[in-house]
């Protein structure tokens, strides 16, 4: 989709110069960005280290086709049920963390952990507010799965029949990325770390995806500018974050300072370009 450019972005396909000068000068109206929850499942591996699962997702999708992501998707209006089990830190902490209310913290929390369970099979939950549910796989888990996906069954009933407290504590927040106005689909999403709890297996189990790998994210990285595996600037970005990092307790014990990063179109010599934040500019190549 786009090609390499010696600014601090990336050059866009010329024909989308007139959208852009639209969307500058306040003729053409951007899209409302939904709201939305990306999780980055990380283990250990006893060779290869640090390791994160990523997903390409399928040609056919609307938005970013082909492209390698981490699971999450938006938000469904029913995360926020405030009468769910819950265990870690409260919707308010979440609030602070991501510079949102406490509804919508907990709609983030909610869709983060009920979207890593529809896409990877992974579970952020336990019987307990000390414990985590050890394997998420057979036909009855399969069932939920397809209730979720369908909307027929609520995140809060599904913990709720399974009797299963969230663990909120098991994630840890990480950044926050504006879809850029210039897209037809757009996305506020916040970015979540998790480890990958015990006894659990992840796998791709969603129609949105036709490959999975689990990866050091230095590799996914280097292959992302190689131009091996497509990836939008805030994956990237993500991953040459945590390349830094050698372990799982690493990266959760981490501080972050969540600042809102959002690419924005702009002409350049008369060219339109996607020009991407100075925080992470750097991890994407340049021409």
């Amino acid at each position: 989709m786009f090609s390499r450019a010696p600014v601090n972005g990336l050059k866009l396909p010329a024909e989308l110069r007139e959208q852009v000068e639209g969307i500058l000068d306040g003729s053409v109206q951007p899209a409302p960005a939904r709201h939305a929850a990306t999780v980055v499942v990380l283990r250990d591996h006893e060779r290869h280290g640090l390791q994160a699962f990523m997903l390409r997702r399928v040609a056919s999708m609307a938005f970013a086709p082909g492209a390698y992501v981490f699971p999450g998707g938006s938000v469904d209006p029913r995360d926020g049920e405030a009468d769910l089990a819950w265990s870690g830190p409260a919707p308010s902490e979440w609030g602070t963390a991501f510079n949102a209310d406490e509804t919508l913290a907990r709609e983030l929390v909610c869709a983060a952990v009920r979207e890593t369970f529809e896409e990877t099979l992974v579970l952020l939950a336990g019987p307990t507010g000390e414990t985590v549910v050890d394997d998420t796989r057979g036909e009855d888990w399969e069932a939920d799965r397809q209730a979720l996906l369908d909307r027929s069954l609520s995140f809060g009933g599904f913990l709720d029949r399974r009797g299963l407290v969230l663990r909120s504590d098991l994630l840890r927040p990480w950044a926050h990325w504006v879809t850029p106005a210039i897209e037809p689909k757009r996305y506020d999403t916040r970015f979540f770390v998790a480890g990958m709890p015990e006894g659990q297996r992840a796998r791709d189990v969603s129609t949105e995806a036709d490959r999975v790998a689990w990866v050091r994210p230095a590799e996914a990285a280097e292959r992302a500018r190689a131009g091996e595996w497509f990836m939008l600037p805030p994956t990237l970005a993500t991953l040459a974050e945590l390349a830094e990092f050698e372990t799982v307790a690493g990266v959760l014990a981490a501080s972050r300072d969540i600042v809102v990063q959002e690419p924005h179109a702009e002409i350049i010599d008369g060219e339109p370009y996607l020009v991407l934040p100075e925080e992470s500019a750097h991890h994407y190549p340049r021409g």
